[in-house]
């Protein structure tokens, strides 16, 4: 088959279209916040070049490491002072189309007893809305379903997760979980 050289006046209007379109994406750009904007441009780091003989690893078998790899969402509260050590996290189980998210607080006790960790609720998804000693607002998404209809939707609610400082710094007995708007 023979090649067709592309026609001077084809080659010109495609080039002419390709400019519009150019433009039209960078007019697009000033409309982008700039925060946006910076998050979509920033430059790829370049590949790195191996340095030596490669390791090859065996896999993990120690049990709680499963769960641990469970964890999909993590959020340290930071702003708990006098030596509390807070954090949010979620670990992905149950039906990921009807929540699955199971959503937790823990406060470290101390290298022998760990974590002292309360399950907040099974949801799509949280958002921390702010966050004080003894305190963390969280926006809650959760799917829903009629018993009727069987029909899914979802719907979005508030809480005050509550609970006492000591005076040590120690670990929280209990948690409160309070509806809020």
């Amino acid at each position: 088959m023979g090649e067709h050289p592309m026609k001077p006046v084809t080659f010109l209007v495609a080039l002419a279209g390709l400019a519009g379109c150019d433009a039209q994406v960078e007019s697009r750009k000033a409309e982008v916040p700039a925060a946006e904007h910076a998050t979509a441009t920033a430059p790829v780091a370049a590949p790195l070049t191996a340095a030596g003989p490669a390791a090859t690893l065996q896999p993990e078998t120690a049990v709680e490491l499963q769960q641990a790899a469970s964890v999909v969402s993590l959020d340290p509260l930071t702003r708990q002072g006098g030596g509390l050590t807070a954090k949010l996290f979620g670990t992905a189980g149950g039906d990921p189309a009807m929540n699955g998210l199971y959503t937790h607080i823990a406060f470290f006790q101390g290298p022998a007893d760990g974590w002292r960790v309360f399950r907040l609720g099974d949801v799509l998804e949280y958002r921390i809305l702010s966050e004080a000693p003894g305190r963390v607002d969280l926006e809650l998404t959760e799917s829903t379903m009629d018993p009727a209809s069987t029909t899914i939707g979802s719907r979005t609610r508030r809480v005050i997760v509550g609970w006492s400082l000591a005076t040590d710094g120690s670990a929280p007995a209990t948690v409160t979980v309070t509806p809020a708007r």
